[in-house]
């Protein structure tokens, strides 16, 4: 799909994107992925519909299954997903929520592999806050093969679910205190934004994080072809300096594009393609 081939694989199909969390990467990239395919979508934002107020989301759900072809989510509640998905009767992609971001995963290691080659038996180091990213990126690290380093501040653990899940399905873990241990000899340097946007009730001080940010000096732990990721929106001078994300090291702009291209993946494969 990356390649461009401009088959229509997906023509006469219709994508609900329902938006409770503002976007720009996930918005963007479903639909033109969607209409590369040969498809079309249709944009619901919390204030467009009745998701979860007059209208129950089980209702939404069954409404909406009758309308189109597949939904796409950007959520805050988990439990707002799953609602939706145990309701419908057609493919519901989880966009984002508070709990995960697959999507973004799914970027991330078609990214590595691009540059890298196989992420299997490779070492990836995660520093800073244990969000979505991170809780999605503990259960790649399990379907994927990869040893994973976390490095978090007390107090901003990953979910202990995740954590669990991801062991007991063959994931090589090592959490610490540390962003110089996580970092050690790392194939790829991971970090987010310290606060996540809907978030902001869970804000820290920043010198709690600081010691987490991702400069030269701490990118020199690494190996030294390392790659550096971000999800994005990034807060430079925050979780990572402009020496870093703009630097040789830095792949965030493929991981940007990569998320069209993924996420295609994703739609051609729920609907048949």
């Amino acid at each position: 799909l990356k390649a461009g081939e401009r088959t229509k694989p997906l023509e006469g199909k219709v994508l609900a994107m329902i938006f409770d969390k503002p976007s720009t990467r996930t918005r963007v990239s479903f639909d033109v992925g969607m209409r590369q395919l040969g498809g079309e979508t249709i944009m619901l934002t919390g204030t467009e519909m009745q998701l979860g107020r007059s209208e129950t989301i089980a209702d939404t759900a069954k409404v909406l299954s009758r309308y189109v072809d597949a939904i796409m989510i950007r959520t805050t509640s988990h439990d707002r997903l799953l609602e939706l998905t145990e309701n419908a009767t057609i493919p519901v992609i989880n966009g984002l929520t508070d709990d995960t971001h697959p999507c973004q995963l799914m970027a991330d290691i078609m990214t590595f592999e691009e540059h890298r080659g196989p992420v299997a038996g490779k070492t990836i180091a995660w520093t800073g806050d244990g969000n979505n990213v991170l809780h999605s990126l503990l259960e790649a690290s399990a379907r994927f093969a990869f040893n994973l380093n976390v490095a978090v501040p007390e107090g901003s653990e990953p979910g202990e679910k995740h954590v669990d899940w991801s062991k007991r399905h063959g994931g090589k873990l090592n959490i610490t205190r540390s962003p110089e241990e996580a970092v050690h000899e790392a194939d790829c340097v991971v970090t987010d934004c310290w606060v996540s946007m809907g978030q902001e009730h869970r804000a820290r001080g920043h010198n709690v994080f600081l010691p987490y940010q991702v400069n030269a000096a701490l990118m020199a732990k690494a190996k030294p072809d390392a790659l550096f990721m971000h999800c994005l929106p990034a807060h430079r001078g925050e979780e990572v300096t402009d020496e870093v994300i703009d630097g040789p090291h830095s792949v965030v702009f493929d991981e940007a594009e990569n998320r069209l291209h993924a996420q295609k993946a994703v739609l051609a494969w729920c609907l048949g393609a």
